[in-house]
């Protein structure tokens, strides 16, 4: 059977690459080169360090051995000799991965050779290399890996590739990446004065007072609507016992992202994630069906322990606050709790300016707690709500979470990306570990069903994803700085104090330019910084008493008295 869908294109072009690098440097020993998305890489240990100059050298290789027209073809040979084989080629990496097979009770192992070039590898492969396009793909970029993701091993050198089906999807591609570049959170954050990553805390965020202006803005609207949800809040230590997170399982699926101390002597962990604490606080009090459901909010500051090499921005650091809330009910409210918090997502992504997204379902993963019957409750529930609602949707096999499955969202940027935010989890295995309980209508104790939910995910993470959705131009209910001043010379200075004081009285956000720059040099720097309306003042608006408006967005607005400005600010 032809194989020769993007991902098995994507995988055989992981082999062409090693085949060039093998041309370019013999000695070289080969690590991994799966597919991933949007298209490759191979782990490589070298006898120097890759330049980008070498990019294109490897590419051009990669293209006449496509052009050549080899065929792939696989071999099975007995583990024994496959390990003899690589003892003897020196290619140490291949050599353990095939220890581990064997150690597996692997009796075999399969090769694919193409062209002379032969790796370990359990395929599939395209028949032959003409199967591919040259013009669709592109090598991108060299970074250090760790054999194995362990700090504790050698680093390798990663080379990257992206890879579609064609020339024009993938320089659609390109041309989204250049875009992104331009839109790049980290960037926008310093130019705009939000936050930064200092040396002092590799990983962690450190918010300037703009960035704690939009900070508040953005929580001050989360506590709005999740009140008009019916949510309560609450706060949660971030430091609890060692125990309590045996209990919850934590300690088993999550350890090694976790940070760790003692007080007293006694054994603490640095909360990863906050259900464990909210439960402390249901588990306070022994609760009526009556209150049911019980929906308890929470911004939690939590800490995962992630490697260096993945650190990226606000997207992925080492402290973050969690939006979570979790959902205290009975089996039968289950259906309305979870469309209630569909609703409240739809409604939340559509007044940020998200309003395609898609939906994936992702069932019990390999590490789990809880019973069969438990997760085949769970999974069916969700599907039906899914169903019911007629999300868009399609399952993700075994990424739920370790204790249920769950709904992810993803939504869909300016320029076509697509972010998973929001997450609705479906748990009966945390209530039964912690022995949670409610009274029934008859008196008896039951146990509850918690639903997990997040809706933007973080607020460190959304941050970034609204900067690069909006490339910096916030809305200006968002905008840290709403309207900026800019008298035209110093005699301008007080009537615009004044005018910054009248806006200021209602409610709007403002900063003002008093510097000796030109109003030309002054509107360009408000564009710089992504103002989202510009005040020029100056003889003419002093002697009208109106003034002259320019939005970042749509250019000059003409004169407005300060209500009327007061109201499109608003609006």
């Amino acid at each position: 059977m032809k194989e020769n869908n993007i991902e098995t294109k994507r995988h055989s072009l992981s082999h062409i690459l090693a085949a060039a690098v093998i041309d370019m440097f013999p000695e070289a020993k080969l690590a991994i080169g799966p597919s991933i998305e949007n298209g490759f890489y191979y782990d490589f240990d070298l006898p120097r360090t890759l330049i980008p100059e070498d990019l294109p050298l490897l590419e051009a290789k990669m293209k006449q051995i496509i052009k050549g027209g080899f065929a792939f073809e696989r071999t099975d040979a007995p583990v024994k000799d496959a390990l003899e084989s690589a003892k003897k080629s020196k290619q140490i990496y291949k050599e353990e991965l095939i220890s581990d097979l064997a150690e597996k009770g692997e009796k075999t192992v399969s090769f694919y050779r193409m062209d002379g070039f032969t790796d370990l590898c359990a395929g599939p492969h395209v028949e032959n290399t003409k199967d591919i396009d040259q013009a669709s793909f592109k090598l991108m970029s060299i970074a250090g890996a760790y054999w194995r993701g362990s700090e504790k091993n050698k680093m390798l050198q990663r080379i990257y590739g992206v890879a579609f089906e064609n020339k024009t999807e993938l320089e659609a591609y390109l041309t989204q990446q250049e875009e992104a570049k331009k839109r790049d959170h980290r960037k926008l954050g310093q130019e705009l004065d939000l936050f930064s990553f200092q040396d002092a805390g590799p990983g962690f965020p450190f918010w300037h007072a703009k960035g704690m202006t939009l900070r508040n803005t953005l929580t001050e609207y989360w506590r709005e609507e999740h009140r008009k949800a019916g949510y309560v809040e609450i706060s949660t230590p971030i430091i609890l016992r060692e125990e309590l997170w045996h209990q919850s399982g934590h300690w088993d699926n999550y350890k090694n992202n976790m940070y760790f101390t003692k007080i007293d002597g006694q054994n603490y962990a640095v909360k990863p994630m906050n259900c464990p604490g909210g439960i402390q606080v249901y588990k306070n009090t022994l609760h009526s069906y009556r209150e049911f459901p019980i929906r308890m909010a929470e911004l939690g500051l939590v800490h995962r322990h992630e490697l260096s090499g993945v650190l990226h921005g606000l997207f992925r650091a080492r402290a973050f606050t969690q939006d979570d809330a979790h959902i205290y009910c009975t089996e039968g409210q289950i259906q309305a709790e979870v469309e209630g918090v569909v609703r409240l997502v739809e409604k939340v992504y559509k007044d940020f300016g998200f309003i395609d997204y898609h939906v994936e379902l992702s069932t019990r993963p390999t590490k789990s707690i809880g019973t069969d019957e438990m997760w085949e409750k769970a999974e069916k529930t969700l599907e039906a709500v899914a169903k019911n609602m007629k999300l868009k949707f399609q399952i993700n096999p075994g990424d739920g979470a370790f204790y249920g499955p769950k709904f992810d969202f993803h939504i869909k940027d300016s320029i076509g990306r697509t972010w998973q935010c929001a997450t609705i989890q479906l748990d009966f295995s945390m209530p039964e570990r912690f022995d949670l309980e409610y009274v029934d209508e008859e008196g008896n104790r039951k146990r509850p069903v918690m639903i997990h939910r997040t809706v933007l995910g973080s607020l460190e993470r959304f941050i970034g994803v609204l900067l690069e959705h909006y490339a910096g131009a916030l809305p200006a209910w968002l905008s840290p700085v709403q309207v900026k001043l800019l008298p035209v010379a110093d005699r301008h200075n007080e009537y615009a104090e004044k005018i910054a004081a009248e806006l200021s009285e209602s409610g709007v956000r403002i900063s003002m330019d008093d510097s000796k720059e030109s109003v030309g040099k002054k509107i360009r720097n408000a564009e710089m910084e992504k103002s989202p309306f510009m005040l020029v003042i100056g003889d003419k608006e002093i002697e009208s008493g109106k003034l002259s408006v320019r939005s970042f967005v749509d250019g000059d607005l003409g004169q407005k008295t300060v209500k009327e400005l007061v109201s499109l600010v608003r609006k």
